[in-house]
């Protein structure tokens, strides 16, 4: 199957295309991960179907590219718009799946299809986490599983640094993939761990006398509504505040110090679960809020691309990740459109350092660090 002589008895821009075609195809799937798996939805059944109207999509309806085009993006049956993130997403896997027949092809036809693995579970994750702000474990935690599996097969994936050039056994490959596993997911934890000590929490100055409601999914504020499953990541979070007034159900409290977790409230010496609380109504100037640096998705993700890509990579992606989060950001918080404690997905900043070193990037490995 990855025999080179086999593939060229035909010629290279022939297998580019097809390689295309493939890509296209392989990212109309990724549309239905990408949809599905933020939803605990199953990724198999039901099939293709218009999220509004229910219609089953027949396969002459549902070929990459060209059905999108030929509809001017809306359903056949309903009409109602289809989001251009469809057709970008499989014209993107195109391009990238032709990228790596091309970088590789040459080299290693297990390395470049071993390469188009890889960037699916980056693409999928890379939309996920920007519209989620999740990266699910099926992608992180099964592409550590197949990045180990593809240095047995594919050992080319992996860059031997002493040697510069790219590794042929695959038992070096595989220890390679073992540490690339250990050292970008424990780098990403440490900078966790270090974030959260750093700047785990902020402040919100509110007016002096303002009322903050606490109901059973989210938090009530002036001008904004906080679900829970945003504010709290861990068990050891806590929201802290001095509340002048605090009014439960069924009683009331003054000049009291609160502390929120997702599974105790204290108030004062008062000590309940937030069940014993569906409803709270507090009137304070300020409260502490957590906050987290970078969430263990990105952990996962990045022992994934170690695991593809081996250890190197990963103090490449940290680093390069890194700065193009820091070139994003900054401008988009200096006018305004951001702000410091804002969540961001930090998936899509690893994704394109990979790519980048996919591409090339490990040519620059010394001129970087």
């Amino acid at each position: 199957m990855f025999d080179a002589a086999t593939y060229a008895r035909m010629p290279f821009a022939f297998w580019t295309v097809i390689m295309f075609i493939l890509g296209c195809v392989v990212g109309s799937f990724l549309n239905v991960c990408i949809h599905r798996m933020p939803r605990g939805e199953s990724i198999i059944r039901p099939p293709s179907h218009c999220p509004h109207c229910q219609y089953s999509i027949p396969w002459y309806l549902n070929i990459p590219l060209v059905t999108w085009l030929w509809l001017g993006g809306r359903c056949a049956n309903c009409k109602a718009p289809i989001s251009p993130r469809y057709v970008l997403v499989e014209l993107l896997t195109g391009i990238i799946f032709a990228g790596c027949w091309i970088a590789f092809g040459r080299m290693s036809v297990a390395a470049a299809l071993a390469m188009c693995l890889v960037f699916s579970g980056m693409i999928a994750a890379t939309f996920i986490d920007f519209e989620h702000l999740i990266i699910p474990d099926e992608i992180t935690i099964g592409g550590m599983a197949a990045g180990f599996l593809c240095s047995l097969i594919a050992p080319a994936t992996h860059f031997d640094v002493a040697r510069r050039r790219f590794m042929t056994h695959p038992l070096p490959a595989m220890r390679d993939s073992l540490l690339g596993m250990a050292v970008g997911a424990g780098l990403v934890y440490g900078f966790v761990r270090l974030g959260k000590l750093l700047f785990g929490r902020y402040k919100i100055v509110l007016a002096q006398g303002t009322k903050i409601y606490f109901g059973e999914t989210a938090i009530s504020l002036p001008e904004e509504e906080l679900p829970y499953e945003d504010v709290f990541y861990r068990r050891s979070d806590a929201i802290v505040f001095e509340a002048e007034r605090l009014e439960l159900v069924d009683r009331c409290y003054c000049k009291v110090r609160v502390r929120l977790q997702p599974h105790r409230l204290q108030i004062g010496n008062e000590t309940l679960t937030p069940e014993q609380a569906p409803f709270m109504e507090a009137v304070t100037g300020e409260m502490v809020m957590p906050r987290e640096a970078m969430g263990l998705g990105d952990v996962k993700f990045m022992g994934a691309i170690g695991a593809f890509l081996g250890w190197p990579a990963t103090l490449y992606c940290f680093g390069v990740s890194g700065m193009i989060g820091t070139l994003v950001n900054v401008p988009l918080i200096a006018i305004g459109k951001r702000h410091w404690s804002s969540r961001l997905g930090y998936g899509p900043y690893i994704a394109i350092a990979a790519a980048i070193w996919i591409f090339g990037g490990y040519k620059w490995l010394r001129w970087v660090f």
